[in-house]
Order: C-alpha cells, then structure tokens, then sequence
C-alpha cells in the first residue's frame, strides 16, 4: 500500500508538471486580474465579494471569520454584508485562493498555520467550511505562516513565511492537491545553499512571500518579506529595533515551473512584496513593489534570460508611504498600487513596463491594504488592514472608520463611491483580503427561493 501510494503521489507530481507546461486552459483570465491564469473567469457582474477578515479582540466573537458580502447592483441586499462563517480562535488570516476549478477557497493564516478551505461552489451566497489543515508546519518539515495559495493544475502551491526553527525569514513552498493532501517542501535558495540558482547580486536570503506563475514561459516567481519574530511584532516596537528591521527579505527568485527548481535570484532591496504578471501573451514580465523603499520593480525576460529592474518610484519614499497590495489591470496598461501608511491608492501608467509613471492618486481612508479589481476594470474594491499587529487604532478628526470595505466604480482614472462597510460597527474585525464569487461559474442561478440572494 505504501509503494502504491508513494507511486501514486510521484504520478500526480508528474502530471502536474506536464499540465503545468504544456496546457493553458481555454478560459485563462479571472476575475482579479492578480489571480491564476488557470482559473476560471467571472463572465460579467460578480455576485459576492469574500473578506478574509482578522478577529479583533473586543469586536463580536473576536474570531477569524469569512464574510460574504453582496455587490452585485441587482440583488436586493446590494452593499450589506449577508453573512459569515467564523472558524474558531484568532489565527492572523491573511491571504486567500482558490483552487483551478474554483470550486474551494483556501485561506490561510500567519500564526497558527492552520489552512481553511470553504467551499463556495455549492451555494456561493454562502460559503461552508469544507476542511481545515492542521499540521502545515509538520507535514511540511517546519515551514511556519503560510500566505499565498496559489493554483496549479490540480495543485495549491503556498509560499511560506517562517520556519520553526528561529522563527525568522528563511522558508520553502509548499505543495497540495486540491484535496488538501501534502506533496513536496520547496526551500527558497540561500547563501550556503544556491540549489543550482544563479545568484546575480549580493544575496540569497531563505525569504519568501509570495508566487505567480508564467505558464507559457515555465516560470515561477517568488518575492520575500519577513518571519513571524517580525510580523507578529508591534509596529512601534518593531521600527524601534535596528537588528529586527535589518530581517526584511531583499530578493525575488525565477524558477522552473515545471520542475519547481529555483534558477536566478535577483537582489530588490526592500521588502518586494505582491508579484502581479502580465496577461497579453507577448508580454512575458510581471511586477512588484518594495514596501520600504517605495520602487515599483519590473521582472522580465530578454533573449530567453530573466532580468530585474527598477522602474518607477511610488510617492516619497521618505516618508515611507508603505506600497503593499498592487493589481494590473487586463490590458497590461496601468497598475494599481495602494500604500497603507498614507492610505492612498496610485493608478501608474506601465504601457510602456520599463518606465512605471503615476497617472492618478486617490485618497481611499487612513490606512488602505487590499484591493481587487473587476476583469473589466468597472470596479474596484479596497480593504485597509495589513496585519494586527500593524494596524493603526482610532484615529482622531479623520473621516471614515478605521477598519472597512469600500467599494467603487471606476472609468478612465477616476472613482465614484457606491458603498462602504464599517466593519468596526458590524462587529465584524478586520478586513484583509478579498475574492470573488458568481454564480455564473458554476452554471447556476440564484432561483432556490430559500437561498436566493439576486433579482431575476
């Protein structure tokens, strides 16, 4: 039975590889234009927008939860929150992804390691609580805090934070099936262990953070940001120590898609954080940005070798406006970049990628994290906590809550407000990341009258 089983986890890992290479699904495109080019897309309005929301001490149950919230102009709760499902303790939700088929929602948490994996697909108005993976950090030889759950054909792969070890930056990916079993520990390539990488610059540092992929160009990338000795730290307490604020991931690494292989490792000094490719398939670069030096960086291949470069400047990075969650728009011409520290959002014109110039800035709340971006670019949503540790309290003679969602619609640079949730007043804690559901993705239509959440 073990031979069978081991022979049966290589044939997977085999025949994700392939698929993987070789095949690109004919639906390509998502919803969020930073999402998995093997996802299926939304065709039109979405229905629901998922939060992946922090539990706050004080606020409601205190728990993590999933809120579901309706944007959809035809329903008749349009901009209310019409439920969630909370998963027990305080765990540092953070980030959140679906599987190739959409079917399931994995998200995951910073502190506990615990993966949750919802299943939107039976009656996406509401999300159920399908699975829960417990022993990240065992299954996977140590690996602490992880973040993206990024989807590969019949696979999750999750980019990890920490270790178990000295609870710093030094980390690996980690593989699932969509079924939520282990595959195989990726470590990130580091000074004393290259791992067959070319090393371009001054450093290899373990740190990881995010991941995207370039299917048609067998590409991974990975960015790095920190372990959980720094992000579950406050943030006063954090800049006020030198040695912590020197444990900040300065590299982003190529790999082999296919043989999940790491093969150059670039010095981008500043903590690059979100990774946001490109979708035009000659467009072969994608894009990141530095949270303390404010550069937006451009990742691309010239004459079949990968380069790094920096190409633009995200307001004044003395005075550290913190660039955290970025998304292109489908047309590869503009990029959003929202920055927590002074709650702005940028619109960049990258038309031309190697020279990243701001065309618009919008004032979204006193601090601003996620945002999600409709396929058509008619929407656009913004969340604004970072983690709870960072996040700023009540903020006297400011206008707006502290901790919400908002949601606008969007033409040629400008942005007209439909709705905010306070999800202070809700009780809700602390929104992060955002997904979205539709019933169009699974052929079906809200006409269950006990369940129906849209007009016809």
């Amino acid at each position: 039975m073990k031979i069978r089983k081991l022979m049966s986890t290589v044939y997977g890992m085999l025949m994700s590889s392939f698929l993987a290479l070789v095949l690109v699904p004919t639906h390509v495109f998502s919803d969020e234009t930073c999402m998995s080019p093997y996802m299926a897309k939304i065709v039109g309005q979405e229905d629901y927008v998922y939060v992946w929301t922090l539990g706050q001490v004080g606020t409601g149950d205190e728990q993590d939860k999933l809120v579901t919230i309706a944007v959809n102009p035809a329903s008749p709760h349009y901009g209310n929150v019409i439920g969630h499902t909370s998963v027990g303790g305080r765990n540092e939700a953070h980030h959140s992804g679906f599987t190739d088929d959409r079917h399931y929602l994995w998200a995951a948490t910073l502190d506990t390691g615990k993966i949750f994996i919802f299943d939107v697909h039976s009656n996406p108005s509401k999300p159920r609580l399908h699975k829960v993976i417990t022993d990240f950090t065992k299954a996977s030889g140590g690996i602490v805090g992880p973040h993206t759950t990024y989807a590969l054909p019949g696979r999750m792969m999750i980019s990890g934070l920490s270790n178990n070890q000295d609870f710093g930056g030094r980390t690996a990916l980690v593989e699932y099936t969509n079924d939520g079993t282990y595959v195989a520990t990726y470590d990130m390539p580091t000074d004393g262990n290259l791992q067959g990488a070319v090393k371009t610059g001054q450093m290899a540092d373990g740190y990881g953070y995010d991941v995207r992929a370039l299917p048609r160009r067998n590409v991974m990338i990975t960015s790095s940001f920190t372990g959980w000795n720094n992000y579950m730290m406050n943030l006063g307490k954090l800049m006020g120590d030198a040695e912590a604020m020197q444990r900040f991931g300065n590299t982003v690494v190529v790999w082999d898609l296919h043989s999940r292989k790491p093969k150059k490792v670039f010095d981008v000094p500043g903590a690059p954080l979100e990774i946001r490719c490109a979708w035009g398939s000659q467009n072969n670069y994608c894009f990141t940005t530095t949270a303390l030096t404010s550069q937006i960086w451009l990742i691309y291949e010239k004459d079949n070798d990968w380069h790094a470069e920096s190409v633009g400047t995200i307001g004044d990075p003395a005075k550290i406006p913190l660039p955290v969650d970025i998304s292109i728009t489908a047309d590869d011409k503009h990029l959003w970049v929202n920055t927590w520290n002074d709650g702005m959002t940028r619109i960049f014109d990258i038309s031309d990628p190697h020279n990243a110039v701001e065309a618009k800035a919008h004032k979204i709340g006193d601090q601003v994290n996620m945002l999600s971006q409709s396929w058509d670019g008619n929407r656009i949503y913004f969340t604004t906590s970072l983690l709870a540790n960072w996040d700023k309290g009540d903020v006297p003679d400011v206008e707006g809550p502290p901790q919400f969602f908002k949601a606008f619609d969007h033409a040629n640079g400008e942005l007209t407000h439909k709705f905010t949730i306070d999800f202070g007043k809700e009780k809700l804690g602390m929104p992060h990341q955002m997904r979205f559901g539709a019933y169009s993705l699974y052929s079906k239509s809200p006409d269950n009258k006990n369940m129906a959440e849209l007009s016809k």
